[in-house]
């Protein structure tokens, strides 16, 4: 009986307190139209930001801000990247992928590489100050190949400049230029555009006529692209993301 009302004492006991709820890890993603959430009226075209969150549990929830055609500056000058400091809470997560539109010969969205390199610098210190955790990551290859049959990643000095302002902050980098590079290489001219917008005539109502895109991608290129962020992710094992994964 003694026993009984000890086991009772204690469940009214621990009914009386509240548990704090697990943290949600929230991961903003800023970046261009490669990395963007397309919606199904743009189908078949997609951006690899839109498929990061399948390989994660329930504890993490992606939100995606990148956009077609911005720059790093006119994503600050839109005040795209102010909507995104204004709400990042300590312990979140910014992935930060510009370059293509940087490098663009439009006036509209080009940057010139030392204003690019201190928009990347604004990035990350103003993630840090929020207590945030910055991450950087270099533009995807386009699928340009050479005489020889060699891809080629450069997009003007901008991947370089990622890589080196991660080395100068001290901030984790994701080479996806790299990553994805060796990729489109592994698969060849041809077998690579299936990854891209690639399109012969009456393959899609949207594109009667056919489409050559070596920059956008579909789904089966958008997802091989998150797959190879997450292999960035395991590789620099960056916590707690990593115990977020699904295995």
């Amino acid at each position: 009986m003694l026993k009984n009302c000890k086991i009772l004492l204690l469940c009214l006991l621990l009914a009386g307190f509240t548990f704090p709820a697990k943290k949600e890890i929230t991961i903003y993603l800023a970046g261009d139209s490669t990395m963007q959430t397309y919606k199904e009226t743009e189908t078949p075209m997609r951006g690899w930001g839109q498929y990061l969150e399948l390989f994660f549990d329930e504890d993490v929830k992606v939100v995606n801000r990148a956009i077609g055609g911005r720059s790093t500056r006119t994503f600050i000058n839109e005040e795209r990247w102010k909507g995104i400091v204004d709400n990042l809470q300590k312990g979140d997560w910014v992935f930060i992928q510009f370059g293509h539109n940087d490098n663009s010969s439009s006036p509209a969205r080009h940057t010139t590489p030392e204003d690019y390199r201190n928009n990347l610098r604004k990035f990350v210190k103003e993630v840090c100050a929020k207590k945030a955790n910055p991450v950087l990551l270099t533009s995807i290859t386009t699928r340009k190949f050479d005489e020889q049959g060699k891809v080629n990643t450069a997009i003007g000095p901008y991947p370089d400049i990622t890589r080196e302002v991660a080395a100068e902050l001290k901030v984790p980098l994701i080479d996806l230029n790299r990553k994805t590079g060796d990729y489109v290489q592994s698969l060849g001219e041809e077998e690579s555009k299936k990854l891209y917008m690639w399109l012969e005539p009456g393959d899609h109502p949207k594109y009667p006529d056919g489409l050559k895109d070596d920059t956008h991608m579909q789904e089966p290129g958008a997802l091989k692209v998150a797959e190879l962020a997450v292999e960035g992710i395991r590789e620099l094992k960056l916590k707690p993301l990593v115990k977020n994964l699904k295995k």
